[in-house]
C-alpha cells in the first residue's frame, strides 16, 4: 500500500474541488448581490433607457421592504442548513450538490425576470435555502474527496471561495449596478449554477459516503480517480473512514439522533461552539462595515471622503489575500493554534474599535478595523469549516452530515441575531451619547474570548 503521505490530487481531482467549491462561491456571491444593486433595483437611482430586456428597470420598494427582502436569504439558509443532512445522506454528495445548483439557477433566474416584490422574494427564498445546504455540504465534500495530507489545507478553499464570491460582486458591481444592467449580476449567478449541474455527472460521489453507503469497490474507483499514488487493493487508511471499512454499511445518523446521544454531545458542542464564535465575529463585523460604509460621511471624512465603495472593495480585497496565509499554516499550525491566534488577535481588534469609536480616533478605529478583517480571514473564517468534518467520532462517522446540520443552523440563527441586536445595543449600551458607541464592541469582544475559551477546553 502507498503510504498516504505521498498522495496528492490528480488534474480530475483538481478540477473537482473547484467544482465543489462553486457552491460556497455561490453563497458568497449572493451575501453582497444585493447591497451591490440596491440603489438601482428600489429606484433610487432610474434611467430612461429601456432594458435591454424589456423588463422594468427597478422595481419601487420601501428600505423596510428591501431589509425583508435581504433577510429572506437568512431565513432560507436556516431551512436549507436543517434539513441538510436528510438530502446530504439519502442523495449523496454529489445528489445534494446538484439539488443546490438547480435551487440557485431557479431562484436566481426568478430574480433577474422579476418585474415584481413577490417574485424577488420568492427567488431570494430560494437562493438561501441553496445556500443553506451549500455551506453544509461544501467542507465534507471537500475534506471527503482530498488527501489526508492536505485536508485541511484544501478545507480553507471552502472561506476562500465564499470570500471570493463577496469580491467578484463587489466588483462587477461597478459596472453592473446601473438601470439597465442590475439583471445580470442574478442572471450570470443563474447561469453559472446551470453549468455546475450540466458538469455533475461527469463528477465522481464522495469515496467516502460511497464506502460507508455499503459501496467499497465504487469508493476505491474513485479514490483513484481523484489521487495520485493511490493502491486500490487496500483501503485508505484515513481517519474519515475510521471503522467504517470493517463494519460495512452505516445507517445515516438523523439530527434528533445527534441531539439524544450522548455520545455526539461532545462534538456537537464543539462545532456549535465554534460556529457560534466565527458568527459573534464575522457578523459584527458585517453589521460594522455596513454601518460604516453607510455613515462615512460621519466617520471616516476627515480621511477619505466619498470612497466609500472603494472602502468595501478595500476590506473584501484584504478578507481575500488574508485568507491566503492558513492554506499554507494549517498543517504546520494547526488547527487549534491558528484559531486561538485569530480570536485574541480579533477580541484586541474590537477593544480599539471600541476604544477608537469612543475617542474619536478616527486612525485607530479603521487601522483596528483592518486588523479585525485580517484576524477573522486567517482563522476565524476558515477553520471552523475545516473542523466540521473531523470532529465525528470513528464509531459513529456517518453523523457528521447532522453534526454540520445543527451547526450551520446555529450559524444562521447566530448571524440573525447579531445582526438584529448590533445596532439597538450599540444605542443602548451608549446611552444615545455618541463618545459611548464603542462600548458594544467591548460587549462582543467579551462574547466571543468567553466562547473561545469554553471551545479551547473541549477542542483536542
Amino acid at each position: 500500500m502507498i503510504p498516504r503521505e505521498q498522495r496528492s490530487f490528480t488534474p480530475f481531482g483538481i478540477a473537482a474541488c473547484a467544482w465543489i467549491l462553486v457552491t460556497s462561491f455561490q453563497y458568497g456571491y449572493h451575501i453582497s448581490a444585493l447591497n451591490q444593486i440596491q440603489v438601482v433595483l428600489t429606484c433610487k437611482v432610474t434611467s430612461d433607457d429601456d432594458s435591454p430586456l424589456g423588463l422594468p428597470n427597478c422595481i419601487p420598494m420601501t428600505d423596510a421592504q428591501f431589509s425583508a427582502l435581504t433577510s429572506v436569504f437568512s431565513v432560507g439558509g436556516l431551512i436549507g442548513s436543517a434539513g441538510a443532512n436528510v438530502v446530504m445522506d439519502s442523495r449523496g454528495r454529489r445528489g445534494a450538490l446538484r439539488i443546490s445548483a438547480v435551487l440557485t439557477a431557479l431562484g436566481a433566474s426568478l430574480m433577474a425576470i422579476a418585474s415584481g416584490y413577490a417574485p424577488l422574494v420568492i427567488g431570494r427564498l430560494l437562493i438561501g435555502i441553496s445556500a443553506g445546504v451549500g455551506i453544509c455540504l461544501t467542507p465534507i465534500f471537500i475534506a471527503e474527496v482530498s488527501p489526508a495530507r492536505i485536508r485541511g489545507k484544501v478545507g480553507v478553499f471552502t472561506q476562500f471561495s465564499i470570500v471570493v464570491g463577496i469580491m467578484i460582486t463587489q466588483l462587477i458591481g461597478f459596472k453592473l449596478a446601473v438601470p439597465t444592467a442590475w439583471r445580470y449580476v442574478l442572471f450570470l449567478s443563474s447561469l453559472t449554477a446551470i453549468a455546475q449541474f450540466l458538469v455533475s455527472p461527469a463528477m465522481v460521489e464522495s469515496p467516502v459516503w460511497a464506502i460507508r453507503s455499503g459501496d467499497p469497490q465504487s469508493g476505491k474507483a474513485y479514490h483513484q480517480k481523484l489521487w495520485k499514488n493511490c493502491d486500490s487493493r487496500s483501503p485508505d487508511e484515513d481517519p474519515l473512514l475510521a471503522g467504517d471499512l470493517d463494519n460495512g454499511q452505516e445507517h445515516a445518523v438523523s439530527v434528533l439522533y445527534a441531539l439524544k446521544t450522548r455520545e455526539l454531545r461532545l462534538p456537537l458542542t464543539i462545532v456549535s461552539l465554534a460556529m457560534v464564535s466565527q458568527q459573534i465575529s464575522g457578523a459584527v463585523l458585517k453589521v460594522f462595515v455596513q454601518s460604516l460604509l453607510y455613515y462615512s460621511n460621519e466617520i471616516l471624512s476627515n480621511v477619505i471622503p466619498g470612497l466609500g465603495p472603494y472602502i468595501s472593495i478595500l476590506v473584501t480585497v484584504v478578507n481575500v489575500v488574508m485568507t491566503f496565509p492558513p492554506i499554507f499554516l494549517i498543517e504546520r499550525v494547526g488547527r487549534k493554534k491558528l484559531l486561538t491566534a485569530s480570536v485574541f488577535t480579533a477580541v484586541a481588534a474590537h477593544i480599539f474599535i471600541g476604544f477608537g469609536l469612543n475617542n474619536g480616533f478616527v486612525a485607530m478605529c479603521s487601522v483596528a478595523m483592518l486588523v479585525f478583517i485580517m484576524a477573522f480571514a486567517s482563522g476565524l473564517g476558515p477553520v471552523p469549516f475545516i473542523m466540521l468534518p473531523e470532529v465525528s467520532p470513528p464509531y459513529a462517522s456517518l453523523a457528521v452530515s447532522a453534526l454540520s446540520s445543527i451547526a450551520l443552523s446555529m450559524n444562521w440563527v447566530c448571524n440573525f441575531i447579531v445582526g438584529l441586536s448590533f445596532l439597538p445595543l450599540r444605542n443602548f449600551l451608549s446611552g444615545g451619547e455618541a463618545e459611548y458607541e464603542g462600548r458594544v464592541f467591548y460587549l462582543f469582544g467579551t462574547l466571543l474570548l468567553v466562547s473561545y475559551l469554553v471551545l479551547y477546553r473541549l477542542y483536542k
